[in-house]
């Protein structure tokens, strides 16, 4: 019997590792992030301090894939001043008030000429919006509906001092080693500045993810990067196609930290094992996962799914991008997001990840009846014992689609039963010669 003890130090170790990994959100929260330049590199520094991060940078100009690594962006300061001097936008107030990868600019201007250059959201007016211009030439602010409706007519300051320039794009990486050749990819985009859910919640909860798992001995490799959205996932495949191979299953960790959901959506090939696996854990009692087919709309799964590579890599979050409104607004804060959801979306990654390391297809030795299962000692001697019963039936679900053809996740989904007890009595039957594990 489990004691209390023993729960309540399950119970405070999920607490603590949710706190631990909403500090963590809370110390990249105010850096202003992009596709490049020293605010990665500022994020990769503190993620670094949690695990043992690799830094990796491609020059400017480099041509991956059909995409060019575009050049790095700065940015130092910005505002918009009105005519008695008063800042009315300010860059250092909250950095979603400059346009992403803004050109710089140094004008006056009347507030007719201005408003070209202000992004808003009428429908949310009291909210800073997210809005970026990555490839092309533009500048600009954003800023609450209501706080422009109070601009008055005249003349305005406005500066934006950042500037373009070749230098690289900067992402990490973590490898934990495993027993095999064979690889997990976990992957987080790390371009948004200051939102929390999406994606301060994921590049906090995948460090501390690898951090657990340095002490953990594997069967598979894990991957951990984190990189810029789009033109980084692009830049680590180009770099990276003699490993590809090697990548059995994967996940893309964004939007962890709400209190919505949980939401999968599943790889391009709809019924990889990292889907079985997803699908398994959001089923079980008490929780309402849903489960979505794949889209080529979304984040990095796009890339590794696109069918030159067709990797099995599926999209986990709580709530779904752009179907909350705190997405990409200034209301993606530090408040949206809390230590209770980030510790449950940490299990349930842990969950997986257990699933894929017990998991594997047996073949039985003796498929023709039953084997004699008393004789071994794998029947209990006495009657009526319910939890006999049903490790029993674990041995028979095991031994019957024990075929070569069903893994042991298979037989907890057809079975109805757990997949801790499957792959128990799989793990029996194993250590009494009764199965072996069939040849991939």
């Amino acid at each position: 019997m489990v004691s209390f003890d023993t729960i309540r130090s399950a119970a405070d170790a999920e607490v603590d590792v949710g706190i631990r990994i909403y500090a963590l959100a809370a110390r990249l929260f105010p850096i202003c992030r992009s596709i490049t330049g020293d605010g990665v590199r500022e994020t990769l520094h503190v993620l670094a301090q949690q695990i043992d991060l690799t830094q990796r940078e491609v020059p400017t100009g480099m041509q991956v894939l059909d995409w060019t690594v575009p050049q790095e962006w700065n940015i130092r300061d910005a505002y918009i001043k009105n005519g008695a001097g008063r800042k009315v936008v300010d860059f250092a107030d909250h950095n979603l008030h400059v346009l992403g990868y803004s050109m710089a600019v140094h004008r006056t201007m009347p507030l007719s000429e201005l408003k070209s250059h202000i992004y808003t959201l009428p429908e949310q007016p009291d909210l800073i919006p997210y809005r970026t211009s990555y490839y092309s030439e533009q500048w600009g602010f954003c800023m609450a509906h209501n706080a422009l409706l109070e601009l008055e007519d005249g003349e305005y300051e406005v500066l934006i001092d950042a500037e373009k320039s070749d230098g690289h794009l900067t992402y990490g990486e973590y490898f934990h080693k495993g027993q095999s050749d064979r690889d997990v990819l976990l992957s987080a985009h790390i371009c948004h500045p200051s939102l929390a859910n999406d994606n301060c919640s994921g590049l906090a909860l995948l460090a501390c993810l690898a951090r657990a798992m340095r002490s953990r001995k594997t069967r598979y490799n894990y991957r951990f990067l984190f990189a810029p959205g789009t033109i980084g996932a692009l830049t680590w495949l180009a770099s990276n196609e003699d490993k590809i191979s090697r990548i059995d299953h994967g996940l893309i960790v964004s939007c962890v930290g709400d209190g919505g959901g949980p939401n999968y959506k599943r790889s391009r090939r709809g019924n990889a094992v990292i889907d079985q696996a997803m699908q398994y854990v959001l089923g079980l009692e008490g929780r309402r996962g849903t489960i979505q087919d794949f889209s080529p709309y979304g984040y990095d799964e796009r890339q590794y799914c696109s069918p030159g590579f067709d990797l099995p890599v599926g999209l986990f979050q709580r709530s779904a991008f752009g179907t909350f409104p705190q997405y990409h607004t200034s209301a993606d804060n530090l408040d949206f997001i809390s230590p209770e959801n980030l510790a449950s979306s940490y299990r349930m990654i842990m969950e997986v990840i257990d699933v894929l390391e017990m998991n594997w297809t047996p073949v039985n030795l003796f498929p023709k009846g039953e084997p004699q299962l008393g004789r071994r000692g794998l029947y209990s001697a006495l009657g009526g014992d319910k939890a006999a019963g049903e490790t029993a039936m674990g041995y028979l679900w095991v031994l019957n689609l024990a075929d070569g053809n069903h893994s042991l996740l298979d037989i907890a989904q057809r079975s109805g039963m757990s997949f801790r007890d499957i792959a128990r009595a799989a793990k029996l039957l194993l250590a009494n010669g009764l199965l072996a594990e069939a040849e991939s």
